[in-house]
């Protein structure tokens, strides 16, 4: 997390169709630091329009709501309001909620055990270009990842035109490293991190991490782990 994302507060809306979660959750967020609720919504529809008026930064969203589910609202806000971030805020954590809500644009999945702590790494970090994930769901995002879909072997190049720097940077993503962490592995400051990670973005059409260890997986840059 940069300084600036720290200093900021993030504005934030909350999205639940259970009237004494939604009020729980908005409480939590008032005591919480860097973090300032602007507006509630009881379903998906609502929070799509409340995304309209007020541009917060991000959304944390719950999955199963009426009119208008979380995983469509995601999809609209992101195609519609591309400053708003989404994390996604809600009781499951299995396979056919969490890669929809992933696939649809959501930056950060949080289940509602997560502390006031978590909650603000994960607000943060999406608002920095990182994921937020809780570590649960990153082990179970890089589980289903470990298993290869059918392709060529690794190649004997890089893909897409990468640089053999660029390729570190990818294969550190894959390992689940921040970009910090990635900049004191290789001896270089987070800027030249960025700037790697922008370029190889670009090369290979992808958009955020988690498209990006999927990316390392199915090329067969990384091994599934053993066992």
């Amino acid at each position: 997390m940069t300084q600036e994302a720290e200093s900021k507060s993030a504005r934030v809306v909350v999205a639940d169709d259970q009237t004494v979660v939604r009020e729980g959750i908005v409480m939590l967020l008032g005591l919480l630091p860097g973090i300032e609720v602007v507006g509630a919504a009881g379903d998906g529809e609502e929070a799509v329009a409340l995304v309209a008026g007020l541009a917060p930064d991000v959304v944390l969203m719950d999955l199963r709501m009426p009119r208008c589910d979380g995983v469509e609202a995601t999809r609209r806000i992101r195609a519609e309001h591309p400053g708003t971030q989404v994390v996604v805020l809600t009781t499951f954590a299995d396979d056919e909620s969490l890669f929809p809500a992933l696939a649809a644009g959501a930056r950060g999945y949080l289940t509602k055990d997560a502390g006031g702590d978590e909650i603000v790494r994960a607000v943060h970090s999406v608002l920095s270009g990182d994921a937020g994930l809780s570590p649960g769901i990153q082990r179970r995002l890089l589980e289903h990842l470990a298993q290869p879909e059918p392709g060529p072997a690794t190649p004997s190049e890089p893909p897409d035109g990468l640089t053999a720097r660029e390729m570190e940077v990818l294969l550190l993503i894959a390992e689940g490293l921040s970009n910090p962490e990635i900049a004191r592995r290789l001896h270089v400051s987070t800027a030249t991190v960025k700037t790697h990670i922008n370029n190889l973005f670009t090369k290979t059409g992808l958009k955020d991490r988690a498209q990006a260890v999927r990316y390392a997986y199915t090329k067969g840059l990384v091994r599934p782990p053993a066992g």
